[in-house]
């Protein structure tokens, strides 16, 4: 009767497991149950203002990004503006649209390898080691005064941290310069930031992929602020972050009203960090209404960055960090490993035909970091008319941005039914599902786009053109496929030559037109 019991206990933790991972399944079919209807272009539904800069989401609970398993966003940041740090629980792609700037990725647990030494220590002294003679006599001091040991206590550790202060004055880990055309990728949980340095507005469309493995709340993307206030809302009054429409909008993985030391207590925050009250404060953002972009103060940032005199060998690099990482479980590679990479560059494109435009590939054999992140990239700029071949997505959904032009997009379901046949310009963007078939004409103007999939090799076949799916097939399978004769079955197979993911225009209506169609083309990938 006792092993009865003990069995049916046993089984109840299986069972409710069972139950949950049902209802995930269910949950997973419901979110794509419109996955066959209608789709359409997506325009940004919701916008945050800060002083700064704007950030504008495309709505998650749409059906079309929640079965592709992501949600995306389009950062705007002014000259001078600074994105404070953040992190989230799912990994994101960045695509630098226009301008330039600073960013800083922070991988927990890699050290900070870049370190400013103090005036006294760059001139020969060594303050660490006055200090530490200052130490020792302030201790003699204090066994001299052995009833006023809490004092000594005191003194000691003001004089560890004027020392730390003296030894270095600032430190930090490693930061990249990105620029139009850049590709930076952000793992889940790293804090990240960026700064616009240049002259422009600094542009960047951020694709999270919530279906990743990293992501173990919900099918939600969540920005945890390490620093700011309140946000101010699109229709909103300054400081009115706390409305009830604003954490109805929380619950959806929209911007926070504050940063997550807000929510400590003041007193236990200082006392962490060993700083005053004052300060403690100061962190929460409780009297800060900038948002999460803000204007940086007098003459930009101070950041650390080595000369081409000062450059830093990777086996330096990897020694320095294989000290500060051992015996901590770190993958020293990890630390070093690259995050960026521009698919801009028309002599780094993968394929390109002369008439009809290129396409570059970023996955993870170019970009080793794509592994963790589980994403990948291409980009395409197609000349005025141009087609793109049609194909279909073999192992990923792809989230199409257009950075420039416009096209005619059709998308065709797995009843054979068109889903999406209209018009794509830029700033709009379109979730094409794993395996839909998709095929597009650039417009006059020409067409320039942005597609991130949700697998870090991502790949995709063409139904016509060279290495196609007809053109490998036998010319008589596709005669009795298509009630063709055999000679019309080869036109199928041929028809393009050997011209691949991109058609030149059937017809150049007697133009040459190189001049204008470059300029076009640059046009639209500006």
């Amino acid at each position: 009767m006792t092993t009865t019991r003990v069995s049916m206990a046993a089984l109840l933790p299986l069972c409710l497991l069972l139950l949950l991972r049902g209802a995930s399944g269910v949950s997973e079919q419901q979110r794509c149950d419109r996955i066959d209807s209608r789709l359409r272009a997506l325009e940004p539904t919701r916008r945050v203002d800060s002083e700064a800069g704007t950030t504008e989401f495309y709505d998650e609970r749409d059906g079309h990004l929640s079965c592709a398993g992501v949600s995306a966003a389009r950062i705007t940041i002014q000259p001078n503006g600074l994105l404070l740090p953040s992190y989230s629980n799912s990994p994101r792609l960045a695509y630098i649209v226009q301008g330039r700037g600073s960013v800083g990725v922070v991988i927990p647990g890699c050290p900070e390898t870049y370190q400013e030494t103090s005036q006294e220590q760059e001139e020969g002294r060594s303050p660490r080691r006055e200090d530490d003679d200052e130490h020792r006599s302030r201790g003699r001091r204090g066994e001299r005064r052995s009833t006023e040991g809490e004092e000594s206590s005191e003194e000691e550790e003001e004089t560890s941290r004027r020392s730390i202060e003296q030894s270095f004055s600032d430190e930090h880990q490693r930061i990249t310069t990105v620029r139009q055309g850049d590709v930076l990728a952000i793992p889940a949980g790293a804090p990240f930031w960026a700064h616009n340095d240049g002259e422009g507005t600094l542009v960047a469309v951020t694709v999270y992929d919530v279906s990743n493995s990293a992501n173990q709340l919900d099918q939600t993307s969540r920005r945890f602020r390490l620093a700011g206030g309140q946000t101010s809302r699109e229709g909103e009054g300054e400081g009115e972050g706390e409305s009830e429409s604003s954490e109805s909008e929380k619950k959806h993985g929209g911007e926070e009203s504050y940063n997550i030391l807000r929510g400590f207590d003041t007193e236990l925050l200082a006392e962490s960090m060993r700083v005053t009250r004052e300060i403690a404060h100061k962190l929460q953002g409780r009297n800060d209404k900038r948002g999460n972009i803000v204007r940086v103060r007098r003459g930009g940032l101070h950041l650390l960055r080595p000369t081409t005199s000062e450059r830093v060998t990777d086996e330096e690099m990897m020694r320095g960090i294989n000290a500060a990482t051992a015996g901590n479980g770190l993958d020293e590679a990890l630390c070093l490993m690259k995050l960026s990479e521009n698919i801009a560059d028309p002599m780094k494109a993968d394929l390109y035909t002369p008439n009809g435009g290129r396409i570059t590939v970023l996955n993870s054999q170019k970009l080793p970091v794509l592994n963790l992140i589980k994403m990948s990239v291409a980009r395409g700029v197609m000349r005025r008319n141009a087609i793109l071949a049609p194909h279909w997505n073999i192992n990923a959904h792809a989230v199409v941005y257009a950075t420039g032009g416009r096209a005619q997009l059709q998308i065709v379901s797995s009843e054979g039914r068109r889903v999406f046949d209209g018009e794509v310009r830029r700033g709009q963007m379109v979730v094409v599902p794993q395996s839909f078939a998709v095929v597009a004409r650039a417009g006059d103007e020409g067409f320039a786009w942005v597609s991130f999939q949700t697998s870090e090799n991502a790949m995709n076949a063409q139904i016509v053109g060279k290495t196609s799916a007809l053109r490998g097939m036998p010319a008589d399978v596709l005669a009795n496929a298509f009630r063709l004769s055999r000679e019309d079955a080869r036109r199928v197979k041929f028809g393009r030559g050997q011209e691949m993911s991109i058609f030149s225009p059937a017809m150049s209506g007697g133009r040459s037109g190189r001049n204008r169609d470059d300029d076009v083309v640059l046009a639209a990938a500006a």
